[in-house]
């Protein structure tokens, strides 16, 4: 069994507890407005092309079996992306590293290996592996074969999940998974929907589902202001965490702007952008949630 895999980051510190490596899995049914990943949203290999890197040396554009790429001295570097197969030819003739494709195909025993390789920090800090994405359970199959292998591995294992999957799934995956850091974007089914593209209501369930059948989940809240910088949703995010015995504690992330940067290289636009909430507000926030539950709530 194969997945697709866009980065798989070691010496993690916000994936849950400890020193982990996050592996990002490619495919997401959500389309948030503020994506922070937008590489992962498409389940296909894709091409990031970084302009300020090209050197016009036209290796590319020699070795390119369809003609996407062109140089010339008034326009520079030409780019066709909507010819281009991801075929990869180009990618191993840049030498300045503009070129790369973004999602490789890994078997289950070539992620587990490159996740063991820093086993020993895992148990010095309580650590291990988180599936992040996209959503992990996009490629639920892949996703339950190497949470499997992991805890036969003897690691801790955590899944960052927007929750958007058959409630079955997770079901399954649940026994393998030491906690879920589970997302809650928005309050409302309407402004949910504008928000990220999908309903609301199959996410609550299977948030209190899982909650039922004993999973230990961090509920985590991106603050995105002028999205979902009010006081209605931060009380539903106490009320929530109140109300379902699985939700361990609570985390406040304040939006970063990162994913406006990285969508124009893969051919994508992101049109959303806001400034990032001040530690003074962010804050304010976490108090104001901290006030109406009895769970933990950390910025991060």
């Amino acid at each position: 069994m194969t997945g697709s895999v866009f980065n798989i980051q070691k010496f993690s510190i916000h994936d849950g507890p400890g020193i982990r490596t996050t592996v990002f899995l490619k495919g997401c049914p959500l389309r948030c407005k503020w994506c922070h990943n937008p590489e992962g949203l498409s389940a296909a290999t894709e091409v990031e092309y970084e302009p300020t890197k090209c050197i016009g040396c036209g290796a590319c554009a020699a070795i390119c079996p369809r003609g996407c790429h062109s140089i010339s001295e008034t326009e520079g570097h030409g780019y066709v992306r909507e010819d281009c197969t991801r075929c990869g030819e180009c990618i191993g003739h840049c030498v300045a590293g503009s070129l790369k494709l973004v999602g490789t195909e890994y078997t289950v025993e070539e992620v587990l290996k490159k996740v063991m390789a820093d086993k020993i920090f895992y148990e010095t800090s309580g650590g291990g592996m988180t599936l992040s994405g996209g959503e992990p359970f996009f490629q639920h199959d892949f996703a339950a074969a190497l949470l499997k292998a992991a805890k036969e591995a003897g690691l801790n294992t955590a899944v960052e999940t927007s929750g958007f999957c058959k409630t079955e799934i997770l079901l399954d995956a649940a026994p393998l998974v030491d906690l879920f850091l589970f997302d809650y974007k928005a309050t409302g089914e309407e402004l949910h929907m504008e928000l990220t593209g999908v309903p609301q209501e199959p996410i609550l369930k299977n948030l209190q589902t899982l909650s039922d059948a004993g999973a230990k989940i961090m509920l985590r809240c991106p603050i995105v202001p002028t999205a979902n910088d009010t006081e209605e949703h931060f009380a539903a995010i106490a009320a929530l965490a109140e109300k379902l015995e699985g939700i361990q504690r609570v985390e406040l992330e304040p939006y970063h702007a990162l994913g406006t940067g990285k969508a124009p290289k893969i051919g994508k636009t992101q049109e959303f952008s806001t400034t990032a909430p001040t530690k003074e507000r962010m804050e304010e926030i976490r108090q104001f949630v901290e006030a109406r539950t009895s769970k933990p709530v950390i910025v991060s």
